[in-house]
């Protein structure tokens, strides 16, 4: 017998959540997203197992996952109502993670994963899935958890709520906590000299911020927009270098930030790649969450398909 985790990834983007998972030994068996060019990607990369969904009406999903009996739900509901760089005002986008605990209650998968940012904690729609998932029996370990602690380079805060059927709050907070590494990843230490500059533009959501970063520290969490070094930008007090004698990541090197291997295909317009970037789970993040559930010694056991299906997958390591 095999340990096998199956799983199924909501508003799955272009696949970050779904490639970590993969790659810490998890089974991809179904995705959903609303987005066209993000499933595009997600198809041509992680697989065909991906469909275009509404997730506000979820009622056809609970019934494909009600028959895939997958042991582990995950997603990374919209985010931008809740974000501090958004409007704060809780709209249809917040209402998004009500829909992902309505199927995971509807399911009842062993498992559920949930990242978002971590104002969402305060937010209404957050209470609401938690008064939902927690009267389903699941126990919640919830933490704000630094991705530049997981093996991203890149200064990222996250919420992050895994859940498991019948197990006591906490129950995997020490496993989360005990394997983060004591000091955070460097763009400088993730690429190596294959970047070839030791500073870079990062676009400022106002001037009063800085937008020039070495790569000997984390880099800055990154966003849905980017652009080139604007002409009237002056040098901040922070700034590392002259404005004037740097460039910005190209969306490829923002791609690998991200944690997305080399053979990663993008595919779309410039603005949509970025996007997508943007929006993703950094694969890596998923992987040191996917790795600690694996760990726990809950991880279901179950033969079913598991030799099929890990043969029919593409190479499941991040590069």
């Amino acid at each position: 017998m095999e340990i096998v985790v199956r799983f199924a990834d909501l508003f799955c983007g272009c696949g970050g959540m779904s490639l970590g998972l993969r790659a810490a030994g998890m089974i991809p068996v179904a995705a959903y997203d609303a987005s066209t060019p993000a499933l595009e990607n997600y198809r041509r990369n992680v697989g065909p197992h991906a469909w275009h969904a509404n997730l506000a009406r979820p009622a056809w999903v609970i019934r494909m996952l009600t028959a895939l009996e997958p042991e582990l739900i995950a997603a990374g509901p919209p985010c931008q109502d809740f974000s501090s760089a958004g409007t704060r005002k809780e709209g249809a986008r917040a209402a998004l993670s009500l829909s992902f605990a309505e199927i995971v209650a509807a399911v009842r998968p062993i498992w559920f994963v949930l990242e978002n940012v971590p104002e969402a904690l305060s937010s209404q729609a957050y209470l609401g899935l938690r008064s939902m998932l927690v009267g389903s029996g699941y126990g919640l370990t919830e933490l704000v958890l630094d991705a530049s602690l997981c093996g991203v380079p890149q200064r990222r805060e996250r919420l992050v709520c895994i859940g498991r059927l019948h197990a006591a709050d906490d129950f995997l907070k020490r496993a989360l906590l005990g394997g983060l590494s004591p000091t955070s990843m460097t763009v400088g230490e993730y690429f190596g000299d294959a970047l070839g500059i030791e500073h870079y533009y990062r676009h400022p959501r106002s001037y009063s911020r800085r937008a020039i970063f070495s790569i000997d520290e984390p880099a800055p969490t990154v966003r849905t927009t980017h652009r080139e070094p604007a002409p009237g930008y002056r040098r901040h007090k922070m700034d590392s270098v002259d404005p004037r004698e740097v460039r910005a990541l190209t969306p490829q090197e923002l791609a690998r930030v991200q944690t997305f291997p080399n053979r990663w295909q993008w595919r779309g317009s410039r603005t949509q790649i970025i996007r997508m970037i943007g929006n993703a789970v950094p694969p890596a993040f998923a992987a040191y969450l996917g790795r600690a559930i694996l760990a726990y010694d809950g991880a279901v056991t179950t033969a079913r398909e598991s030799r099929a299906q890990i043969n029919r997958l593409p190479d499941s390591s991040l590069d």
